[in-house]
Order: structure tokens, then sequence, then C-alpha cells
């Protein structure tokens, strides 16, 4: 055999041998499979391949992509605002701007808003493409969307192109930021930007935005005003400090601090200087001309939910073109500003009564059978307080919480804890600061003037009437808190920061709410237990943009059995109980008070089988947002959810109504419960009760002591503690929503 017929022997033995073997050399030997595929020299080819058909695509938009005529102020269109019957009720468009040169910008304004947004500003080419590859990075892990465009992006998106989050409109904005950064100097690019930004309040450019926020020229702007206003740019409806939530407010700070921070790190502020600076406070927001009384409150509605509906920015819904028709009916608006004027605005004394001056309204009204916000009140006006006190989220609902406690009892068919169904007609313990029992956090509630209910066992429906504390404490624990806030979400009430999802206390609404996430809720229940999302935005027009409708009534968030029962429940509030104040032949209600720790929030939610309404008060200290109590109002004493919130629910309900044919509600699936036999035996409270008041005796007729004859909610002060030799009888008391401070061991 020849040299070279032997190698080829050896190679053909070679391939035929199994891997590993000593003839096949093991695996490294030969590439087979994926790795014949992708091999690093088409990996390398395939990277420098596509690279260069981005560069070549991106040379080629340079010449194809020619620079757009700027916008013009002079096309800007109106937004149109109009009631449910077609009238107009509001416009706006109007663009609040003063050009202003940038000399007339302080030096050191100027180099926060570079820190902040642009550090390279004066050394890139208008593009920052590791700015966009981290604004990439930011949105895909959650981070945020900032650190994206350079100033000049942004001026070019202000000046040249639109506000829209499309892939042709930032290739566009790429191409022509370049081409303007070729032409134009830097001074005149950073001039462009600073008078074409929007800052919220309706302010365009840094001057209106000066006057906006601080009431001065742009010329006199301190370095931490000019701070403030380089930070609140990225979100102004966010991180306006005048409505700001707690998110809203650390973010801004963060983001303010940030600013001189990078100046910091730019030699550009003296670090010694930099420790003096503190945050300034901005000016109380002023209405817009045309926006006064409750249409600029209205207008902020409905803006937001347009945004959630289009996923617009502020900016881009300023920019106009909208026709937008709320579902406000102007005769039910007219008839809830009235009876807040008649009811409460017309006993104030804000100007002498320190207490009156704290005290703020907001309400909301829906139909229950479609979801639509027919009526809002957020204030006295945006000159007065800018934030609605309708959608205001800073306060608790109280005890009007408790209807949630119920539903999630009967929806997971929950048992006390002497395992019996916990139904309308289960029976509780009822005694005043009683411990609850099988809870690993341990709560003891104070009912209202520390009174003891039952003897000491009373029904869950006579509980609901007076609003017993310690019973919805003791049920909460029953049905378990994460239950519970699962049925609270599937009716309609957000997941905020701060809710106690494992605690009792949260039986008594300690978490965070507003009226129009409360009227969805009763809405809910009102409506048979299909999901009702209250909306005030009826339909909404514009040549290039289609809002995605809001489903304002879905399917089952409880059985129906369950929300007829609690409707069945809350009218006995109404007919015996602490809601007696609305009793009247004109409709049949079913409702709930509230009233919060230190008496700092009151409300009425309650509703007939048309309407739904939300009624509330806080206690907001001006000029601070502290909250403060209501105690005191109009010169009376506790102003609990029977008071004030009571009696403008009643005068709206009657005028809204006024010439309906008013139903009464169909309860056919409600479900009471059978009777339960009182056995002290059964009560968790018979054998760990440690209150200083021990129960009462029997409940017999010629012992009841009466509270509503002791303490009006309006006048004087609250009653005595209940003596414990007497009986209360809980459906002729005084209103234990209005809770004393909760007592937490």
């Amino acid at each position: 055999m020849g040299r070279a017929e032997a190698r080829k022997a050896q190679q053909r033995s070679a391939r035929r041998a199994p891997r590993g073997s000593a003839t096949g050399k093991g695996r490294a030997g030969k590439r087979t499979g994926i790795r014949r595929f992708f091999t690093w020299k088409k990996i390398l080819g395939a990277f420098f391949g596509i690279t260069l058909l981005g560069m070549g695509a991106l040379v080629a938009l340079y010449f194809y992509v020619d620079e757009p005529d700027p916008n013009a102020d002079a096309i800007k269109q109106s937004n149109v605002y109009k009631y449910a019957d077609g009238s107009i009720m509001a416009r706006d468009g109007k663009m609040n701007r003063e050009i202003v040169p940038l000399s007339r910008v302080p030096k050191d304004v100027q180099t926060g808003f570079i820190a902040i947004e642009n550090k390279s500003f004066y050394k890139d080419q208008g593009v920052d493409f590791l700015g966009i590859g981290r604004g990439l990075f930011n949105t895909v892990t959650g981070k945020g969307k900032a650190g994206g465009s350079t100033i000049t992006q942004q001026y070019v998106k202000n000046f040249y192109l639109n506000q829209d989050q499309t892939a042709t409109r930032k290739l566009k904005e790429l191409v022509i930021s370049l081409k303007v950064d070729q032409r134009m100097e830097k001074d005149d690019i950073l001039e462009g930007y600073l008078n074409t930004s929007y800052f919220g309040r309706g302010a365009y450019g840094i001057q209106a935005a000066a006057q906006a926020y601080y009431n001065v020229d742009v010329d006199k702007l301190t370095l931490e005003q000019g701070a403030y206003l380089a930070a609140v740019l990225q979100a102004p409806s966010d991180y306006d400090l005048a409505t700001a939530g707690p998110n809203g407010t650390r973010l801004v700070k963060i983001r303010f601090n940030g600013v001189l921070d990078n100046m910091v790190e730019m030699k550009a502020l003296d670090p010694e200087k930099r420790k003096q600076l503190q945050l300034q406070m901005p000016i109380k927001p002023k209405a817009a001309p045309g926006m006064e009384g409750q249409k600029g409150y209205l207008k902020q509605a409905a803006d937001a939910e347009l945004r959630r509906q289009t996923n617009m920015t502020a900016q881009e819904l300023q920019a106009g073109g909208w026709e937008i028709t709320l579902n406000i009916d102007p005769k039910k608006q007219a008839a809830l500003e009235k009876a807040v004027q008649d009811e409460l605005e017309s006993k104030l004394d804000r100007k002498d009564r320190p207490v009156d001056a704290s005290v703020q309204a907001g309400a909301t009204s829906v139909d229950p059978k479609t979801g639509a916000v027919v009526a809002m009140y957020g204030g006295t006006g945006l000159s007065d307080h800018w934030a609605s006190n309708a959608l205001r989220q800073d306060f608790q609902p109280g005890s009007t919480f408790k209807p949630v406690v119920l539903a999630s009892a009967l929806e997971n068919k929950s048992t006390t804890h002497d395992k019996k169904p916990i139904t309308p007609n289960a029976l509780y313990d009822g005694t005043s600061k009683r411990p609850v029992v099988g809870s690993d956090t341990p709560f003891a509630p104070q009912n209202q003037d520390n009174a003891n209910y039952g003897d000491p066992l009373l029904t869950v429906q006579a509980a609901t009437n007076s609003s017993v504390n310690s019973v919805y404490a003791q049920m909460i624990v029953d049905v378990g808190p994460p239950a519970v806030k699962r049925t609270a979400l599937a009716l309609g009430m957000k997941d905020r920061d701060g809710w106690p999802a494992d605690k009792p206390a949260m039986s008594l609404g300690t978490m965070s709410a507003n009226t129009l996430e409360m009227a969805g809720v009763y809405a809910t229940f009102d409506n048979h237990g299909k999901k009702v999302t209250p909306t005030i935005v009826k339909s909404a027009k514009h040549a290039t943009r289609v809002p995605k409708p809001v489903e304002s009534v879905g399917g089952q968030a409880i059985t129906r059995e369950t929300a007829d029962t609690v409707t069945k429940v809350l009218t006995g509030v109404v007919q015996d109980g602490s809601g007696k104040a609305v009793k009247s032949s004109a409709y049949e209600a079913a409702g709930k008070t509230g009233t919060t720790e230190s008496n700092v929030a009151a409300w009425f939610t309650a509703y007939t089988p048309e309407l739904v309404t939300v009624v509330a008060m806080f206690g907001e200290e001006p000029g601070t947002a502290k909250q403060v109590t209501l105690t005191g109002t109009a010169g009376g004493g506790r102003a609990g959810g029977s008071s004030f919130p009571a009696e403008i629910w009643k005068a709206y309900t009657l005028a809204a109504l006024k010439g309906v044919d008013t139903a009464e509600f169909d309860l056919s699936e409600a479900k009471m419960g059978a009777s339960q036999a009182p056995s002290r035996s059964s009560s968790p409270s018979s054998s760990s009760s440690s209150s200083a008041n021990t129960p009462s005796a029997p409940v017999t007729p010629s012992k009841t002591v009466d509270p509503t004859k002791s303490a009006d909610p309006t006048k004087g002060t609250p009653s005595a503690p209940v003596s414990p030799s007497k009986t209360v009888d809980p459906t002729k008391s005084a209103d234990p929503t209005k809770s004393p401070p909760i007592t937490i061991p």
C-alpha cells in the first residue's frame, strides 16, 4: 500500500471511530451540528454586517429626511370639553408661552438643566447613542424612561415633530437632531429647548414656568427654583408638589438633589454652597381663565382618564385637537354643587374660625347601571385648592370599608371563631376594647364612646347599623385579612403603598382611597355584583388618535347573592342605624357612615337603585396639607359621617331624583342566614376580654341607653362611656362610625 493510500485509509478509520476514542481524538477534534453553523468568524461577520447595514441606513436617512418646518403656535388647536347633553363646558388651547432670550436665564439655572438632562450637551453631536442605549435598558428593566434623549433631541421633538412614541418619529428625531446640531450653535439650541418645553400648569417655556411656579420672571429665578423646574420637567403631572402624592414627592426630591449633585460633579457648583441649598416650595397653582369653579376639577378628571386610555403625556394632550364629551349631567352637577354650598359651605367661617379653614369636601356620583360619573365635586376652586378632593387618595375611608369585610365573609363562606357561618344574623361580641382572637397581630379596638353593644352578643346586622369596631375587627380575623384585600381589589379598590394586608386594623378602613373608587365599590354592590368602573369620559374624538374605552360595567366581581345581601344589610343602616339622617319616603337607600381616627376624615357612602353617591370631608391644614381634625367644624362637635356628609348626600339625592319614578331594590337573592341562639360560651370575648367596661346585662327595653340623646354629632362633645350596668340598644345609638383613636397594644 502506497503512502497516499495509507493516509486515506487512516482518515476513513478516524471518521468511523467513536467519539472520545484514541483514533477519533475526542470531541475537540471535529465541529459537528450547531457548532459548525455558529462559528466565531460567522458571528463576528454577522455582527459587523448588521452594524454596516445600520450605519448605511442611518446615512441614507440623513440624506433622505429633510429638516421640516417648525411647529407653528398659530396652528395649535383647542381641546373642547362638553357635558353629557352636548353643551360646551369649557375650552382650552391658548398657548401660555413667552419666548425669552437665553441671556435672560441665569447661568446657573441653565447649567442645572444641562446637569440633569444632558451633561455632555456642549460636547456631543446632538445624539448620545450611549444614552439611547441606557434609555432602552431602563425601559426594558422597568427603571423609567429617562436617559435616552439629549437636549438637542428634546428640542427637535418639541419644535419640529410631535410627542408620538413611535419608531418612525424617533428615527426622524435622531436624523434631524444631527442636522440641527451641525447648523445651529449650542446656545441657540439650549434657548429653543427652554422656550419650547412643557413644565405643567399649562406653562410652555421657562418664562411661563417661572411665573406659574414662583410668580417671578425668569431672570429672577434662584438656583434652587431653577433646579426644581429642571426636576419637574421630567413628569410635570406627577412632580408638581402642589398635587404630588408621596411617591411623586419622593421622586422629585431625588431628581432635585440630582440636579445639584451633578452640578458639583461638573465643577459648576461649590460643594460647600451645595450643602446650603434646599428645595423651595412652589406657590399654589392658579385656575386658567374659564376653569373656575368645578370646571377645572372636571377637566382634571377627564384629562387623567383620557391619558390612561391613550397612554399620552400631559404635553401630548395639551397639544390639542380633542373633542371630549363628559358623562357629567349638568343638572345633577348643579344639584351637587348647591347641596355642598347649602349644607356645608354656608355654615363655615373660613376666615375667623381656624377649624373651618381646614375643611375640604369632595364627592362623586355614579349611575350604577352604566358606570357614568354624572356629577363630581372637587373643592372650592383650583385657585383655592389645586388638587381635586374627589380624586385625592391621601385619606382613609374609615368604616365605609366595613361592608367590604362583610362581602368577603359572605363570598368566601367564612365562619366565626366558633365555626358558625358568617351571615347578617350571625352573633358577635360587641364589647369595646375586646382583644381579637386568632390573630398573630394583637388588636383591641375601641368602639365609639367606648360603648359596649349586646349581651355581649349582637347580630352582624345590628353591629353594622351601629358600626361596632370590635365586631368587625373579629370578623376580619375570621375571614382572613388577605382574603378581604382580594375582595376589595376585585371590587375596584387600588393596591397602594401602606395597605395593611395582614393586619386586623384593615377592618376599620386604614388604607387610602378616594371618592371615585369607593363609588365604584358601592356601585358594584348596587349592580348585583357586576364590576362597575366609574368613568367620566363619555367619548373622545381626535383626528389621529383613538382612545381605548374603559369597560364601565364588567363581569361578576362577587356573586349576586353576596352583593344583594350586603345591600340588604346597608338598608338597615339607613332605616335603623347610623345612616338614619338620610331616611326618606322619596327613595329607598342603602349606605354606610365612616369616620377615621382622630376625626381627620368623615364619609357618607350610600346608594339608591338609580344613583350611587360618595360624599367626604377632609381636614387639611392650609398651606401644609397636614391632616388635622374636623372636630369643631362650623362651631359644633365631632363632625362624623352622619353629619355634614349625610346632609349633603340627602339634599343632592332628593334634587337629583326629583321627577324620577324611583324604584325599590330587587334583593330577591339576599340571604340573611338563620337566627343563632346567643351563647356566651361561644363568644371569643367570654374568656379573653380585659375591657374596663364589663359586658352589659341582657337587653331589656327598660334598661336601654339611647346615646343619640347625649351626643349630637354636630354639637357639643361626645357622651361619656356607657355605664356597664346598662345596655346600649344598637339600633338607637349615636353614630359609632365616628371612631375615636384606635387602641393597638
